[in-house]
C-alpha cells in the first residue's frame, strides 16, 4: 500500500519542526510530523528559557536577527500571554568588566531602536540605593547596574502548545516515530517510518528535515542523498541550584573569558548558562561536564557570593553551527534554511535557529516549498494563533 499522501512530512518535534507544521497547515497544506521520542526532548528542552532579541548579537552587528528576534518576542507575548512573560534583566558593570557602563548603554539605546522605541523598550540606570535590593548581588567595584525587559518561557510547553495549535488546524502527529528513509521521485518522497511495533509509510511531496544535531544523519538515509552543510556542535550546559533570584534575570560576563552567562529565577531556584563547548560525539549522549559546571557555579559565585546552594540538577543541549571563521562565540546563530534545489524545493533542511524566531523560520520555510507545492487557500495567520499550556 502506498501510504497516505501529505503535502508537507516534517522530521523532527522540536521548536522548529512544530514551527513548520503549524504554518504548513495555517497555509492551508496537509502536514505529518514525525518525532522519535517526545516533543521538545532535544534541544528545544535544554534552553536558557528566554524569548529575546539577543542583545549580545549586537557587538558582531547581527542587526537583521536582533530586529526578527524583537519582532518575534512581541508577538509571541501576544498570542502566549500565559506561556511567555515579560521579566527585568539587569546588567551589572564593575571596574573588570570588559564593557564599560558607555558601551553597554550605547547597545541598550540600539536595542530599543530596533524594538521600535516602544515603551517597553525603554532601558534604565539603577540608582546605587537600590543595588543592595538585588539578589545579594556584589556591588564591590560595581559602577552601574542597566535594566531592561525581555521575556521568557517554559521552552517545553511552548513546543507543546505550538503543536496542539498545529493539529487544531488539521496537522498529524506521530510520536513516538523514527524516521527510517526517503526516496525521492519525480513528485517528491516515498517516507518509511517505525511506529510501535510496525514500519509504516507516506508519501511526502516536500520534506522537512528539523532533526536539530541530528540533521546530517537525516540526510543520509534519504535517497538519492541530498547535498549537505558541514557543521560544529557545541554543548551549552546549565546548572539549576538550590536558592531563588528574585528580581529578575542576571546578564552578567563570566570573570574568567568574558563570555555573557545568564543567572535568573526557574521554578523556586536559580538557572544559571550556558556554555559553549565544542562536541563529537553522539548527540543523544550528550552530558554536562565536570567543567562546565565548575565554570557556571565559578560565575554565579563572583557575583552572588553568598549563593552557596547545593547543585539540584544540570542539563546541556547543543547547537548546530554551520562553519565559518572566528571563534563559535561570535559566529552568527542565524538560522540556515539548506534547500536541496534552488528552482524547484523539495527538501529543506535547517540548521541552527532560536528558541525566539521559530515562526518567522517556519514561515521562511514555507516560501521555500511552496515553489513545489499546489496553490491553496490560507486558513490561519501564525502571528495571530493563540498559543495556551
Amino acid at each position: 500500500m502506498p501510504g497516505p499522501d501529505y503535502d508537507v512530512v516534517v522530521i523532527g518535534g522540536g521548536i522548529h519542526g512544530v514551527g513548520v507544521a503549524q504554518a504548513a497547515v495555517a497555509a492551508g497544506y496537509s502536514a505529518l510530523l514525525l518525532e522519535r521520542q517526545a516533543l521538545g526532548s532535544g534541544t528545544s528542552s535544554r534552553s536558557s528559557k528566554l524569548i529575546h532579541g539577543g542583545l549580545r548579537y549586537l557587538e558582531s552587528a547581527h542587526l537583521g536577527l536582533v530586529r526578527e528576534s524583537l519582532r518575534e518576542r512581541e508577538i509571541l507575548l501576544r498570542v502566549a500571554p500565559t506561556l511567555v512573560r515579560r521579566v527585568p534583566f539587569y546588567i551589572p558593570v564593575y571596574s573588570s568588566t570588559r564593557r564599560p557602563p558607555w558601551m553597554i548603554r550605547a547597545g541598550l539605546s540600539l536595542y530599543a531602536v530596533l524594538g521600535g522605541l516602544s515603551r517597553d523598550t525603554r532601558f534604565e540606570s539603577v540608582p546605587r540605593a537600590r543595588w543592595e535590593s538585588l539578589d545579594g548581588l556584589d556591588t564591590r567595584g560595581l559602577r552601574a547596574v542597566f535594566r531592561y525587559e525581555d521575556a521568557r518561557t517554559d521552552d517545553i510547553l511552548l513546543t507543546q502548545a505550538v503543536m496542539r495549535s498545529a493539529q487544531t488546524l488539521g496537522a498529524e502527529l506521530r510520536c513516538p516515530a523514527n524516521f527510517l528513509s526517503a526516496i525521492r521521485s519525480t513528485n517528491g518522497f516515498k517516507v518509511h517510518y517505525l511506529e510501535g511495533n510496525g514500519e509504516k509509510a507516506c508519501h511526502a511531496k516536500t520534506l522537512v528535515n528539523a532533526a536539530g544535531p541530528w540533521a546530517n544523519a537525516v540526510l543520509d538515509r534519504i535517497t538519492p542523498r541530498p547535498p549537505r552543510l558541514t557543521v560544529d556542535l557545541v554543548q551549552g550546559t546549565h546548572i539549576l541550584v538550590e536558592g531563588e533570584i528574585r528580581h529578575g534575570v542576571y546578564y552578567v560576563e563570566a570573570p574568567s573569558d568574558g563570555r555573557a552567562v545568564f543567572v535568573m529565577p526557574w521554578q523556586g531556584h536559580t538557572l544559571v548558562g550556558t556554555t559553549e563547548t565544542p562536541y563529537d560525539g553522539d548527540p543523544g549522549a550528550v552530558r554536562a561536564r565536570p567543567e562546565e559546571i565548575a565554570y557556571l557555579r565559578e560565575t554565579l559565585q563572583h557575583y552572588f557570593p553568598h549563593s552557596r546552594g547545593r547543585l539540584l540538577d544540570s542539563f546541556a543541549g547543543l547547537r548546530v553551527l554551520p562553519q565559518g571563521p572566528g571563534s563559535m562565540f561570535h559566529r552568527s546563530r542565524e538560522t540556515v534554511l539548506h534547500p536541496d534545489n534552488a528552482d524547484r524545493v523539495r527538501l529543506v533542511t535547517v540548521y541552527g535557529g532560536k528558541l525566539t524566531g521559530y515562526r518567522a523560520t517556519a514561515a521562511k520555510v514555507m516560501r521555500l516549498l511552496k515553489k513545489s507545492l499546489p496553490s491553496k487557500p490560507v486558513v490561519a495567520d501564525t502571528s495571530r494563533l493563540t498559543l495556551s499550556p
